[in-house]
């Protein structure tokens, strides 16, 4: 038995060391995948992440879903909007409207397609996939989101070199569509049940004798392709609660275009138009900077040759002022005098639109000015997405790639003084290549989002809140660990022996200082739980004292007179200041991954920004103090 003894020895360690392991991971998992550095290795990081297949040349697929998926204000929208989509029952969404609002027959098979969501649904699906955390190398394929994106347009998505740009213009433009068809699903929806509620509450109040049925508002009748009674399984309450302001699509802004007649200061009424992305033309220069290509895109253009509306209208005040005077009779004057008091109205409410029953001169004879005109951003997004464009078109018709650098910030303030927002880099598609061919890589910012988080729901009604939970627990909760970094190891594990719960130790603790306070008074080493923190002008724990001294200062907290405590007020007092410092300041995220299909690797903030030469497209997401007034 004694040869056998070291390999039992060995067996058995062995064995206790892998049941410690496996106790770790099971109650804590993330402290190994989801570690920060000084926790986590750089082979078990390198791993966290998903990649994607490219079994063709789909870099340009696999680029845009790696930079959606670390867009944590996107995958919040597309559960929201999942949540929604489920709360109101498939019913609101199956109704088909005829016509829309100014009469005009719409397109029901498309419309079918964008209430359904089918794209949101697909897209939610893919991106869930991809913020998994493995514990191993994990590569998936985007071929069913494809497939969603080939039934949704009833199309192929060729396998040759295709722009990633295009595809995350048509598939964000796709998102905003559905959630705009939604949205009005869910209107229509609630209008149906007002009024089927308004009905039976009328006949229900009628006293009189069965008179004939009363039919429902015609309005709901000609324009959906459903009854009331087949928008009853509906879910009433559920309507009622996504009544409430909706959060918009996140990539969708507005700007506006205003012009100025430089001759009578005119300004048009601006029309909004949605975006959701700028596209910004990179100069022909070998260096040029992120904030020169958004000067070039929102700075003030004069345009010459410009056909005013106010200056059209004085005209032709004009030429009926000169006809008055070279009229014969009285019944041309009397014309002329009605159609000149039309203009000069026209002019003092609205330029832009021409009174009725009046002929203007021919809009070859007006004259021709000079305007400014500029875009600004009237609605910010909240995840800005950059385009820049390096296409360089010729003579021959023949296009080729601006190798231009562009150096691009971390931070980006956008819009002017008074209402400006403030973006932060979350994610960045390269291209290396011609403008022909080439390979697309994908940077993301490694944010761990929440799968299911919505923090800023606190309230208990809404669709969104959960019911709270009427048993509490008894137990009680764990401790929290001290962040002490004024102390060392030896000096904080000796201030934990005086007394870890603030209660004090019955066992240190002579009989005469138990009979003379309660435990529940007795000061504590820190104010960690609740408690609160001795404070004594002649006591100081000094971290370079020996364990000696430690344990004399351990007595004397312990054996100290009832009339030597602090008091409550100054208790509290010192408990804030103590808690403030022992405050980690929260360190912004500097690990990015690096994805080329794959392949991942790691990378910093720094090496993303050397990336000026092959920089294509920036995702921005707006700051969180400034999401509030998005």
């Amino acid at each position: 038995m004694m040869p056998d003894r070291p390999l039992t020895v060995l067996t058995y360690a062995a064995s206790a060391s892998l049941a410690a392991v496996a106790l770790v991971y099971f109650f804590n998992p993330n402290y190994l995948i989801d570690g920060d550095s000084s926790t986590s290795s750089a082979s078990t990081r390198k791993k966290g992440i998903v990649g994607l297949f490219n079994p063709a040349n789909d870099c340009f697929i696999n680029s845009i879903l790696q930079s959606l998926a670390g867009l944590g204000d996107l995958r919040l929208y597309l559960i929201r909007e999942i949540h929604r989509r489920e709360l109101g029952g498939p019913e609101v969404y199956a109704a088909v409207p005829l016509v829309d609002s100014n009469g005009k027959e719409l397109d029901g098979r498309k419309l079918a397609s964008l209430q359904s969501g089918e794209v949101t649904l697909g897209l939610k699906n893919m991106i869930d996939r991809l913020n998994e955390r493995p514990i191993y190398k994990k590569t998936i394929s985007a071929a069913t989101f494809i497939r969603v994106l080939e039934h949704a347009f009833g199309t192929r998505i060729s396998k040759a070199q295709q722009d990633a740009q295009e595809l995350l213009q048509i598939v964000a433009e796709r998102l905003s569509e559905e959630y705009h068809a939604g949205r009005e699903a869910r209107k229509r929806a609630r209008t149906a049940q007002n009024v089927a509620v308004s009905n039976v509450d009328s006949t229900q109040a009628e006293a009189s004798p069965p008179q004939e049925a009363h039919t429902p508002d015609t309005e709901a009748d000609h324009t959906t392709t459903i009854t009331p009674t087949t928008q009853e399984p509906a879910n009433p309450s559920n309507l009622d609660a996504l009544a409430e302001e909706e959060d918009g699509f996140p990539l969708e802004g507005q700007t506006e275009a205003r012009t100025e007649c430089q001759f009578c200061h005119f300004v048009p009424k601006a029309s909004p138009t949605s975006f959701v992305m700028l596209n910004l033309m990179v100069p022909q220069k070998s260096l040029t900077t992120l904030n020169e290509c958004f000067d070039a895109h929102f700075k003030t253009e004069f345009i010459d040759d410009y056909k005013c509306d106010k200056c059209r209208l004085e005209h032709a005040v004009e030429a009926y002022s000169k006809e008055y005077d070279r009229a014969r009779s009285d019944e041309r004057r009397a014309t002329i005098h009605v159609a000149v008091e039309k203009l000069r109205t026209a002019l003092q409410d609205d330029p832009e639109k021409a009174p009725e029953g009046v002929q203007l001169p021919d809009i070859k004879l007006a004259p021709k000015r000079r305007i400014a005109r500029h875009i600004e951003i009237t609605t910010f997004p909240k995840v800005l997405v950059v385009h820049l464009s390096r296409s360089v078109f010729d003579l021959s018709s023949s296009s080729t790639k601006n190798l231009a650098k562009v150096t691009f910030p971390e931070k980006l303030p956008v819009g002017g003084l008074l209402n400006r927002r403030n973006y932060k880099l979350l994610g960045m598609v390269t291209h290396k290549g011609t403008h022909n061919s080439g390979h697309y890589e994908t940077f993301r910012r490694q944010h761990l989002y929440a799968p299911y988080s919505t923090p800023h729901v606190v309230n208990t009604s809404g669709p969104y809140s959960a019911t709270p939970n009427q048993s509490r627990s008894t137990l009680p909760s764990p401790p929290v660990p001290r962040e002490s970094p004024n102390l060392s190891p030896e000096a904080d594990a000796s201030a934990a022996d005086v007394d870890p719960t603030g209660r004090g130790s019955s066992s240190s603790a002579s009989p005469s200082s138990n009979s003379q306070s309660p435990p529940s008074t007795r000061p504590s080493s820190g104010s960690i739980n609740g408690t609160h923190a001795h404070k004594d002008s002649d006591v100081s724990l000094n971290p370079k004292l020996p364990r000696t001294g430690i344990d004399s200062i351990k007595d004397r907290l312990l054996n100290q007179e009832p009339k030597s405590r602090p008091t409550t007020a100054n208790t509290s007092k010192s408990s804030a200041i103590d808690v403030s410092r022992f405050k980690r300041k929260k360190r912004p995220v500097d690990r990015w991954w690096r994805i080329s299909d794959d392949k991942v690797k790691e990378c910093k903030t720094s090496d993303v920004l050397a990336m000026q030469k092959e920089v294509y497209m920036l995702f921005y997401e707006v700051e969180k103090e400034d999401s509030e007034r998005c």
